[in-house]
């Protein structure tokens, strides 16, 4: 067996730790062709990543020029621990309050587990100013050093 295969994650795999991630890295392609990177909070729906980002965003602006972009979520920190999944694909920007406040809420619920009397109201404010980010993955890879059961 390849050792690429006997690294990859299975769906199911990929589906249960990018629930678990708190961030992921988006990477979009700038006016001069080069990677703007970014770390991001976000939440996974039906496969696809949802995020929002102000609506004057560098982000927010190569992905309308170029909506194709990269995510990456990682974990580990030896080589026997490292995990991972990158998911190519294109993104769609749609300027919608409600979908806003909707991916605010929960990713607010991820990152902190608790919607504070009153945050309802503070997510609504900051929607008005944002966008919402959906990437459609059209390819991913995996890995789960791990399953390599200590050789390399």
């Amino acid at each position: 067996m390849k050792r690429r295969n006997a690294i990859q994650m299975t769906p199911q795999e990929c589906d249960e730790f990018l629930q678990r991630q708190l961030t992921i890295v988006l990477s979009s392609i700038d006016r001069h062709g080069y990677p703007h990177s970014v770390a991001m909070w976000y939440v996974m729906e039906d496969g696809r990543a949802l995020m929002t980002t102000y609506a004057k965003s560098q982000k927010t602006l190569n992905i309308q020029r170029n909506p194709k972009v990269a995510l990456l979520a990682e974990s580990g920190a030896s080589y026997d621990t490292l995990k991972g999944v990158l998911i190519r694909g294109h993104a769609e920007v749609r300027s919608d309050v409600d979908a806003c406040v909707h991916t605010l809420t929960r990713i607010h619920q991820k990152m902190t587990g608790a919607m504070p009397e009153g945050i309802e109201e503070a997510l609504k404010q900051q929607a008005r100013k944002r966008v919402l980010i959906t990437v459609h993955p059209e390819r991913v890879s995996s890995w789960d050093h791990s399953k390599l059961g200590g050789t390399y």
